[in-house]
């Protein structure tokens, strides 16, 4: 799907002027798939080349929202913050605390993009706005692979 953002290029655009195949998540959101856990890991195959690879704590945080409404996403029926913080240990080398997180979540509620279903002990976060969602999402894929991009290009002047 190629969809114009109010920025000029959308990500779509961007991804293929940078030579980007159909990745893993690609394949799996086509296929109707909810394995966060197996588009991470392809992703950090692809990234390594057989070597350990392991996300920068620090970058995840700055990520954090986004992430958070990425596995949610990825998460057939919602999901739930003890979840969320097992997926973000698990996936991407982050030990967030409780205090990190459910604030974010709380702040997600009150953009409109999640829902929270009240359960009798814990609570189930869904996506409330996925249009919302996808040109977030879409905005901050263009931004990552721009920042990426002028770090690619600038290695040939190092």
């Amino acid at each position: 799907m190629d969809t114009n953002t109010d920025n000029g290029i959308s990500a779509e655009q961007l991804r293929k002027e940078l030579g980007a195949v159909e990745t893993p998540a690609d394949e799996a959101a086509s296929a109707g798939t909810d394995s966060s856990e197996e588009i991470v890991a392809d992703v950090r195959e692809q990234l390594s080349g057989g070597q350990t690879f392991r996300f920068d704590e620090d970058l995840v945080k700055e990520s954090l929202d986004d992430l958070l409404l990425v596995l949610i996403t990825l998460k057939d029926g919602g999901a739930h913050g003890k979840g969320l913080m097992s997926d973000l240990a698990d996936h991407f080398d982050a030990h967030l605390s409780p205090g990190t997180i459910y604030p974010r979540l709380h702040d997600l509620e009150e953009e409109g993009l999640l829902e929270v279903h009240e359960l009798v002990k814990t609570k189930k976060y869904s996506i409330a706005d996925t249009e919302r969602v996808r040109r977030r999402i879409e905005r901050t894929l263009q931004h990552h692979i721009a920042i990426g991009s002028v770090f690619h290009a600038s290695l040939d002047e190092i």
